[in-house]
C-alpha cells in the first residue's frame, strides 16, 4: 500500500449553520456546530443537568477515581478536579453524560457573571455552579461564558480539562 495506505483521518469539520428541509425551508442546525466531547461517567451522588461535575477522587479508589463523578465541590481558590458539565440529571449508582469539552446551553453559572467572555471556575461559592475566575484562583479555568448569566445559568464553552485533553 505504501505511504497512502497509512494515512490517518484529519477530522473534517462541518461548518454550515443552516440547511434546507425536504420542502426547501431554511432550518437552523446548531447541533452540527456543537463541536463538543461527551463522555459517560459513573455517578456517585445527585447531579442536576447543567451542574459542573468533578472526578470523585476521594470517594473512589484506583482507576474508579477517573470514571466516577460527583457534583463539583465549592473549593476556595477553585476546584481543579472539575471535568465538565452534566447534560442530564443523575443519581448515585447511575450514569451521567458529561460535556468534557465544547458548547453547553444553560450551564450553572452565578448571576454575578454579567457578560460574555468571562473565564469560569467552581470556587468557594456554591457547589456545582461556576463563578468568574479571578487572579487569586489557583485552579485552571474550566470554561468561558458565551452570554451574561441569568437565573444562575449561561451558555458556556467547556475548556476540556482533565479527561480528554
Amino acid at each position: 500500500m505504501g505511504r497512502l495506505g497509512n494515512m490517518s483521518r484529519s477530522g473534517l469539520s462541518y461548518l454550515e449553520k443552516t440547511s434546507q428541509d425536504v420542502f426547501g425551508n431554511t432550518i437552523d442546525i446548531p447541533s452540527a456546530l456543537d463541536r463538543r466531547t461527551v463522555q459517560r461517567f459513573h455517578c456517585n451522588g445527585t447531579v442536576s443537568a447543567g451542574e459542573w461535575v468533578q472526578l470523585d477522587h476521594t470517594g473512589q479508589t484506583h482507576s474508579a477515581r477517573v470514571v466516577t463523578v460527583i457534583q463539583a465541590a465549592a473549593v476556595a481558590l477553585g476546584n481543579p478536579a472539575v471535568v465538565g458539565v452534566a447534560l442530564a440529571d443523575a443519581v448515585a449508582g447511575g450514569f451521567v453524560d458529561v460535556c468534557t469539552r465544547g458548547y453547553v446551553e444553560d450551564a450553572a453559572v452565578a448571576n454575578a457573571v454579567g457578560a460574555a467572555g468571562i473565564g469560569l471556575v467552581v470556587d468557594n461559592t456554591t457547589a456545582g455552579r461556576a463563578v468568574a475566575y479571578d487572579a487569586a484562583d489557583t485552579a485552571p479555568q474550566c470554561g468561558v461564558t458565551l452570554e451574561a448569566a441569568a437565573g444562575n445559568t449561561a451558555d458556556v464553552y467547556v475548556y476540556g480539562l482533565g479527561t480528554d485533553s
